[in-house]
């Protein structure tokens, strides 16, 4: 035990040497949790913006900006013709409706009106957009054919004294039909899942620096064999009564001891500062941590078997680290890449590590709900762990 003792102790001091150390041990990882908390959230409104240049000021075109407005998609401005093509050149807004001078309710009775819609090219919220103004257009669009029919109908048994007893017929017909509409039964039902899941920036940054930042210094174990090797020193060292299993028992150990005390610092300032639900579940917040630490111990293990010196350990430790942890999803939501990236992901730590830890922060789980995630990285450890004693050399 005493020798473990020592071999981690040689170790701490080795590594915090210099004072250096702490930034990459504590000052980055909470610098970059700031950032990322603060630059990925999503905006308070999300709706596209759409110009609408309203040419007629008639009841029908305010009729039409205000089915507009109950979109959840579009978020309407008033503008004119001249000022929306200029913001459309400018590309500071993606979609110019234009809604002309004869929209009106009588142009309506007589189905003659096109409106103008401008659209940024190869602009996906323009398409979205013009998705939307179809779908109100076809809603009003439905009201007036309804209406028009009525009136044919109402003509035909009864022939209208003059033009305006027609458009008041029409007009009364074409409210009836739009009451109507507003009352038909939904065809479409959305139904939410029961879930609370979200994307909270602060969350996700929390527990994705945590593992960024932790996974590759135990990454850079391999760096250490690598050093003791081309040094000598572990020669030297398996010389006197210390068996290689007290050796690499002491590395890893003093390795994964400083990483779970890194990661309770980080846990404390994401509960402190970002407000992270680490502390909701203390059982599952622990389980996590320490598979994550031991999977990515292991793999450190493992690597160092096949580099040759320190100096290409400690490149491959930081551009794995930083390749891992993009791909699975600790800077964005893995959401964001394509479903075969997602498949492909599966077979990180990184992967397991991030779901396991939203799993506490955003979806509220407790032990029993990470034990799959806990187990798949634990089986990690268990498999670098063995490729990396399997293949280790002492010489």
């Amino acid at each position: 035990m005493m020798k473990i003792l020592s071999i981690i102790w040689k170790d701490t001091l080795v590594r915090f040497a210099s004072a250096s150390e702490l930034i990459f041990f504590l000052a980055l990882p909470i610098a970059f949790t700031l950032i990322l908390a603060g630059i990925t959230g999503a905006p308070s409104d999300v709706r596209i913006r759409l110009l609408v240049a309203d040419e007629a000021r008639s009841d029908l075109s305010r009729q039409i900006i205000a089915e507009l407005d109950k979109s959840e998609s579009l978020q309407t401005e008033a503008t004119t013709r001249a000022a929306g093509e200029a913001a459309l050149k400018e590309r500071s807004a993606s979609a110019l409706l234009v809604i002309p001078a004869n929209c009106d309710f009588d142009a309506l009775a007589s189905g003659e009106i096109t409106l103008d819609l401008v659209q940024s090219p190869n602009s996906l919220d323009a398409q979205a957009a013009a998705h939307a103004i179809e779908a109100v257009l076809y809603r009003l669009g439905s009201s007036a054919q309804i209406a028009r029919r009525a009136v044919s109908e109402i003509s035909g048994i009864q022939p209208f004294a003059d033009e305006a007893a027609r458009q008041a017929s029409f007009k009364a017909a074409l409210a009836s039909a739009q009451a109507l509409m507003i009352e038909a039964p939904n065809r479409l039902e959305t139904v939410l899942g029961n879930t609370a899941d979200a994307y909270e920036p602060a969350a996700n940054a929390s527990a994705g620096q945590l593992i960024t930042w932790v996974f590759i210094p135990l990454f850079g174990i391999s760096a250490a064999f690598a050093e003791e090797r081309q040094n000598g020193t572990l020669r030297r060292l398996l010389i006197t009564p210390t068996g290689r299993g007290t050796y690499l028992l002491g590395t890893i150990l003093g390795n994964v001891f400083w990483a779970l005390v890194q990661m309770s610092l980080l846990v404390t300032f994401g509960s402190i500062v970002l407000k992270a639900r680490w502390a909701d579940h203390p059982a599952a917040t622990a389980a996590m941590l320490v598979s994550s630490a031991l999977a990515a111990a292991a793999f450190g293990v493992m690597l160092g078997a096949f580099v040759e010196t320190a100096g290409q350990a400690n490149g491959l430790s930081i551009m794995l680290g930083m390749v891992m942890a993009l791909l699975g999803g600790c800077w964005y939501p893995g959401e964001l890449f394509p479903e075969a990236v997602r498949t492909a992901v599966q077979v990180l730590p990184t992967t397991w590590a991030m779901q396991g830890m939203t799993d506490v922060l955003l979806r509220g789980q407790g032990l029993a709900g990470v034990l799959p995630e806990a187990g798949v990285l634990l089986g990690f450890a268990a498999i670098f762990f063995a490729v990396g004693v399997w293949r280790f050399r002492y010489e």
